[in-house]
């Protein structure tokens, strides 16, 4: 079977909506893709102020907005889809929405995006909601990603994704995926401090000095020493990282390598946690993606901190770099389609595998 699908992505560092068209095969068992296209549209300024501060809205505006960004989406797919002539190829969009409630303790996650409005804008059938079933099982519904993961790209041990939030995953049986800890999300926002949109490659990062009692105050959080499955919302790097950053004192480019270093030690104790954990892995392969993939300076302190423990640390060609969570989504939205599980409860903690996602079916042609 051939699927070919627009997958979505909206990441929790508000840099944009990131676009992927996918084909996947299916024979024999197993699962083959190819990244036929894909983009990344940056957010207008209302678009991303609109975003960050959805979670401070009135109910009935927080609904409209809800809306609104779902018919944004269709948009930007119908824009996509004529940019690269795909009129009549994609036969699926698959759309992970914008997080912006996630509180699996109360068995609730809120990610927008309309998906009725996306189907209504594209006539397109669309998949969303996809972490509310895992949630609503008692799961953390994150990480989601694993499932492709491990039937996309099985020759890896360990995925690394580093996005507004770092996660990784062990790829095994069972198969275990958590939240690291914040990390784009809070350096652009340092970086924003010094007129920049990004720290770039790390640059100014590596010309700082880590402060030993702010990295000590950043280790001893509470949720780093809480057990797997778990998961972070975006106000854990708002509302607790950043505010203990600015209020030690410290130089921004202090604070840049402080938190650098913060990510590299978690990541590598993160491994040091899902190697004690039986059964072990013996491939040593780490994929890095993400948009901190690019960040040369966070990937050498995590070749240094990962290097005593034998790992490899491979950071593939730019379009999986940039865009493996779309990649995933459009995926996840194909199992959901062939209703088939896409969410592994050993990651999540819910009480069962499930078949996540809402499914909207678009308009007669």
């Amino acid at each position: 079977m051939v699927y070919r699908v627009v997958g979505l992505m909206s990441g929790s560092s508000l840099d944009g909506l990131d676009l992927v068209f996918a084909e996947f095969r299916q024979g024999g068992g197993k699962w083959e893709y190819e990244i036929l296209e894909a983009d990344c549209y940056p957010y207008s300024d209302e678009w991303a102020t609109r975003l960050e501060q959805a979670v401070h809205l009135p109910s009935k505006d927080y609904l409209l907005l809800h809306t609104a960004y779902g018919h944004y989406l269709g948009g930007e797919v119908n824009k996509f889809i004529a940019a690269h002539q795909l009129e009549f190829k994609v036969g699926l969009i698959a759309s992970h929405g914008h997080t912006t409630f996630h509180i699996p303790a109360q068995k609730m996650t809120a990610q927008l995006g309309d998906g009725a409005a996306i189907a209504a804008e594209t006539g397109l059938p669309v998949v969303t909601d996809l972490r509310a079933l895992d949630v609503a099982l008692g799961g953390q519904g994150a990480p989601i990603v694993p499932i492709g993961e491990k039937l996309l790209m099985g020759e890896y041990g360990y995925f690394l994704n580093i996005g507004g939030i770092a996660n990784i995953s062990r790829n095994g049986d069972p198969y275990i995926a958590f939240d690291i800890c914040p990390a784009n999300r809070v350096l652009n926002m340092l970086a924003n401090e010094l007129g920049k949109e990004y720290d770039d490659g790390g640059h100014i990062a590596s010309s700082g000095v880590i402060n030993p009692s702010l990295l000590d105050k950043l280790n001893a959080l509470d949720y780093y020493s809480q057990p797997f499955p778990k998961s972070l919302a975006n106000d854990f790097g708002t509302d607790v990282i950043y505010p203990l950053l600015k209020s030690a004192g410290v130089s921004i480019r202090d604070a840049l390598r402080t938190c650098t270093e913060h990510i590299a030690f978690q990541t590598s104790r993160s491994v040091s946690s899902l190697n004690n954990n039986k059964p072990q892995t013996t491939n040593h392969k780490l994929l890095a993606t993400g948009g901190g993939a690019f960040n040369t300076f966070l990937i050498e302190r995590l070749r240094q901190q990962l290097k005593e423990r034998n790992m490899d640390v491979v950071v593939p060609e730019g379009k999986l770099v940039n865009f493996k969570e779309a990649l995933i989504m459009a995926f996840i939205g194909v199992l959901r389609w062939r209703q088939e599980n896409n969410v592994f409860a050993s990651v999540t903690g819910a009480k069962c595998d499930s078949i996540g996602g809402a499914l909207w079916t678009g308009q007669e042609a």
